[in-house]
């Protein structure tokens, strides 16, 4: 989830993200702060009762994950919009980077909880986007798409294809609440999801195995127009 997890040797981690440490990893192996952190980097700053609603847990639940992830470093207190009965925390980050082999084997539990929590987030994106398909404009409809190519590969290719692709990603807008409101007209917010699979007990079983192809469905969109993957 650019909002959640990024992989290794992207675009470039800039002053804007975090890469984790094994504190920052534990810290995050609990997946009510991975979507507490989502949601403050997709919306701005906001309160534990606001953001407990969204998660449809009780404030002192979430009061006690937004102290957690102070204490680590990835969210702050909004002192600007805070005040003695309501206090308002806001993201230090953009992104975050978790892209040490040597971390997630040191810290096995604590990557898995991550990973997991990540997965799940992405599903539920996924779940929440075919749900509004039917109610959004066509122009957006027509955007929508998962897809997945069968690639045979190994794992320098693996790693280039990766590259090749985050490039691509970075020659367009990112977004953030602070920066919605300079987009240009009609652009909105668009997740783009990637996952790269090693599936090592995979076996050749025809000719086709080893061919390219497009296995996922197109959902409710013509077949003459592209689109994007949506998060």
């Amino acid at each position: 989830m650019a909002d959640a997890l990024e992989g290794p040797d992207g675009p470039g981690v800039d002053d804007d993200s975090v890469v984790l440490d094994a504190k920052g990893l534990r810290a995050l192996a609990h997946p009510v702060r991975v979507q507490l952190v989502g949601l403050l980097r997709k919306y701005g700053p906001s309160t534990a009762t606001r953001l407990a609603e969204r998660l449809g847990v009780n404030s002192g639940t979430a009061s006690y994950h937004l102290r957690q992830l102070g204490a680590a470093g990835f969210v702050e207190e909004d002192t600007e919009r805070g005040n003695a009965r309501e206090r308002w925390w806001r993201s230090v980050h953009r992104t975050t980077w978790f892209n040490d082999p040597e971390l997630a084997e040191r810290e096995p539990e604590a990557a898995l909880a991550y990973q997991q929590s990540v997965a799940a987030i992405y599903t539920l994106r996924t779940q929440q986007a075919l749900n509004d398909l039917q109610t959004m404009p066509r122009a957006w409809r027509n955007t929508f798409d998962m897809s997945d190519w069968a690639l045979r590969l190994t794992p320098d290719e693996a790693g280039a294809l990766y590259r090749e692709l985050a490039e691509v990603v970075a020659r367009y807008r990112r977004d953030a609440p602070e920066t919605a409101a300079s987009a240009p007209e009609g652009a909105e917010r668009v997740a783009l999801i990637t996952q790269m699979l090693p599936e090592l007990d995979a076996s050749v079983t025809s000719s086709l195995a080893s061919r390219p192809r497009a296995c996922g469905p197109r959902a409710s969109r013509p077949q003459d127009e592209d689109g994007s993957t949506t998060s």
